[in-house]
């Protein structure tokens, strides 16, 4: 099993480029099941999970190419399975994204229910009683959620939780719905939209995405389309984070700057010199960061999924700090690794309470989850010594060839294989 070993106290310097977002490509796959027609995915990322919806919409019938670019084509033509088996499911929590096109155009889904990080409770019921206020028929047993519906029928659905595949999941089965469906409280995040933009071109009537309401129109038939992936937020405001823990001076391009409004916001506060342009972002680092309190929100606060590698940053902050995690019950798994890297953090409930210190230690440390995996490798990029990072299959998860980015902008980081 691969591990990651960190030599820390490089700054970081140099340009690099952002990777197509993992969590807007997976949905966009999905949406590949609701058409015959061909669909054509750009600016893909090469990581673990893609690889898994691709082996998933192969064992449903689906052709895929991958191009030279390693773009991804996607021919549903051929679909004639529709069960998701727990061997592909259980690696990967969207593999449930499935469910609502393959019930929207093949009238049954049988999908396993779904695995992935151990971050805490992330429950499917929204997308189930989404799917049955549009008149969906659906029985658990054994491990697997079994839908079925001649067609499913248009329906206003309020979601007592903002969840982003839920509304992704419902988004796609209302859009070979009959009637219109109008889906409230529904999650604003920016894959979302970019979900809705491949949506709109295959044909789909959606409007309303990035808002708290989206109004969907059915209509009888999809047909294919060429769309462009969104860059990766979460990668983003990973290097943005490294560039600002290490005194670094870090151009980040491909980005798209509005989609982190509320992290620069942030990292501005903590003395962060943040310079952006219509794609691409300058971060120089400080020499020692200014504490702040941070709480995790729903788009468009600031993301679960840069929680970690904040709370990295407010290590080496002098004072007192406190991070709030509103979103995931379990997400701070992260904290007693840091620990063993000097970190003093003490957690009450969903708050982790950081108090700064002069400097980290190197140490063995294991990756709980993806986030957490990032986060560790940020600690070793400023650690005194070295840091060993096991378990990095959680990052090869999110990030596409992290080590070689890093290596690009001069930290001492390389990727041991047994």
């Amino acid at each position: 099993m691969d591990k990651i070993l960190v030599r820390g106290g490089k700054p970081l310097r140099g340009s690099i480029p952002i990777s197509g977002a993992k969590n807007a490509t997976l949905p966009a796959m999905a949406a590949s099941l609701l058409t015959s027609d061909r669909v054509h995915l750009t600016n893909i990322p090469h990581l673990r999970d893609v690889t898994t919806m691709v082996e998933l919409l192969g064992q449903h019938g689906c052709g895929i190419t991958i191009d030279e670019k390693l773009g991804v084509e996607v021919d549903g033509a051929g679909v004639n399975n529709c069960r998701a088996p727990y061997d592909l499911v259980r690696t990967m929590r969207a593999s449930i994204l499935v469910m609502g096109p393959l019930l929207a155009r093949h009238g049954h889904a049988e999908i396993s229910l779904p695995g992935g990080c151990a971050i805490g409770s992330r429950p499917v019921d929204i997308h189930l009683s989404g799917l049955e206020k549009m008149g969906a028929t659906i029985e658990l047993s054994g491990g697997y959620i079994r839908a079925s519906a001649k067609r499913l029928r248009g329906a206003i659905i309020p979601m007592n939780l903002v969840t982003v595949t839920g509304t992704e999941n419902l988004m796609m089965a209302a859009s070979l719905a009959q009637g219109q469906t109008i889906l409230e409280n529904a999650a604003r995040e920016p894959e979302v939209v970019d979900l809705a933009n491949c949506l709109n071109r295959m044909g789909a009537r959606i409007s309303g995405a990035g808002s708290s309401t989206i109004t969907i129109d059915g209509v009888d038939t999809l047909h294919g389309c060429t769309h462009a992936i969104l860059p990766d937020r979460i990668e983003t405001g990973t290097f943005m984070v490294a560039g600002a823990i290490t005194g670094g001076d870090v151009t980040l391009t491909g980005a798209d700057p509005e989609t982190l409004t509320d992290p620069i916001i942030r990292l501005r506060e903590c003395g962060v010199g943040i310079d952006t342009g219509p794609d691409w972002i300058r971060v120089r680092g400080p020499s020692r960061p200014v504490a702040i309190d941070l709480e995790t929100q729903p788009y468009p606060g600031f993301p679960t999924d840069l929680q970690a590698q904040m709370m990295v940053l407010m290590t080496l902050a002098p004072g007192d700090s406190r991070i709030v995690e509103t979103i995931f019950e379990n997400r701070f798994m992260h904290v007693s690794e840091l620990q063993r890297l000097g970190a003093d953090i003490r957690i009450a409930g969903n708050t982790a309470y950081v108090r700064g210190v002069d400097h980290l230690l190197g140490a063995p440390v294991m990756a709980t989850d993806l986030r957490a995996s990032a986060s560790l490798v940020l600690a070793g990029l400023v650690a005194r010594g070295e840091t060993l990072l096991s378990r990095v299959y959680h990052i090869d998860r999110g990030y596409e060839r992290i080590e070689e980015k890093f290596l690009a902008l001069g930290a001492n980081i390389q990727r041991l294989s047994n």
